[in-house]
């Protein structure tokens, strides 16, 4: 069941978020639904006055979503290894930014000052991220909301679903 402008019933109860952590790539992507999305959710944080946790790049959709929160006046945090600053950075830093030893201090970082987490497109980084964040959870790390937003331009349910992984069987017919 979905409460206020989309947003999932079950997040909405714990209160109001004060910051969220997106993990995005520092690719724009292939598709401009891509740069849409990160685009809508930086305005929806703004309009909520949500803060924005993130990986500290300047490029690709990390760059389009930080720029959006911190020019609608809400305060963004990069977090980013000193190892990929060469990488994800371009020209001057969005908000403030902290450099971290490697990937995992970043993670925890992140963790560490965010309310919940989202996801948008991104390559296998992004994944990881991601998914050590739901590991975490389901060891009882952290008790905080993550959502991977079903944005149908961008990735239809179906296509990240876990089940959709698996091998058919040999009931179905796709053998």
């Amino acid at each position: 069941m979905e409460g206020e402008e989309g947003i999932p019933a079950r997040f909405e109860k714990k209160g109001r978020f004060k910051r969220i952590c997106v993990f995005c790539g520092s690719n724009a992507g292939h598709k401009s639904s891509f740069s849409d999305a990160a685009l809508e959710l930086g305005k929806q944080l703004v309009r909520r006055k949500i803060d924005l946790v993130y990986g500290g790049g300047s490029l690709g959709l990390m760059g389009l979503i930080s720029q959006t929160v911190f020019n609608g006046g809400c305060h963004v945090l990069g977090v980013i290894p000193t190892a990929l600053m060469s990488h994800e950075i371009s020209g001057e830093t969005v908000g403030e930014v902290k450099t971290v030893a490697d990937m995992h201090q970043r993670k925890a970082e992140m963790a560490k000052h965010a309310d919940a987490f989202i996801s948008l497109p991104g390559g296998y980084g992004t994944m990881e991220e991601l998914l050590e964040i739901i590991s975490w959870s389901q060891l009882g790390i952290h008790e905080k909301p993550e959502y991977a937003p079903v944005h149908d331009r961008v990735a239809p349910i179906q296509s990240w679903e876990v089940d959709q992984l698996s091998e058919p069987s040999a009931s179905s017919g796709n053998l």
